[in-house]
């Protein structure tokens, strides 16, 4: 067993695992954070996201002792006293999930890429950056349209704090 100290939705958090334990079972499991799903355990559909040092990683593919001493930010984490987070607030409001599963990998994928590419995100580049987290309801039609009215919302609030 290895001891492991993260800094999880802006809290101080530690405890044990063993060396071979994903970062999404040591949230899911240690932690208790089961918004991060496990969908497929192969990297390949995407519903585990989160940020770890603020880029967006697929928790099944990171050792949790990889993770040791870093910021990790799940779905948990990104409202803010009470508020949605404005790419939560998009996918609620442009009906961008149906079943659920995936969003809170979506929402974090699409943060990560909100982050990167401000207000200039167009569709052909929020679905290319999609292609690694699978929705089977969606058609990711609302999807890709939540995406980009986050993107469009929060460079507008950028603009006007400048």
């Amino acid at each position: 067993m290895t001891s492991i100290s993260l800094n999880v939705n802006g809290r101080q958090v530690s405890g044990e695992a063993e060396d071979r334990t994903l970062l999404v079972e040591f949230l899911r499991t240690n932690l208790g954070m089961t918004g991060t799903h496990v969908g497929c355990d192969t990297s390949q559909c995407g519903a585990c996201v989160v940020h770890v040092d603020g880029q967006a990683v697929k928790s099944c593919t990171m050792l949790a002792v990889q993770a040791n001493g870093s910021d990790v930010t799940t779905i948990e984490g990104l409202a803010s006293n009470g508020t949605l987070h404005p790419v939560q607030k998009a996918f609620h409001e442009n009906h961008g999930l149906q079943c659920g599963f995936c969003t809170p990998g979506m929402i974090m994928a699409a943060t990560d890429m909100i982050r990167r590419h401000g207000s200039a995100l167009d569709e052909k580049t929020v679905r290319q950056e999609l292609e690694g987290n699978i929705c089977r309801c969606t058609g990711y039609h609302n999807i890709v349209k939540s995406i980009l009215a986050a993107a469009a919302e929060m460079g507008n609030a950028q603009q006007a704090a400048e």
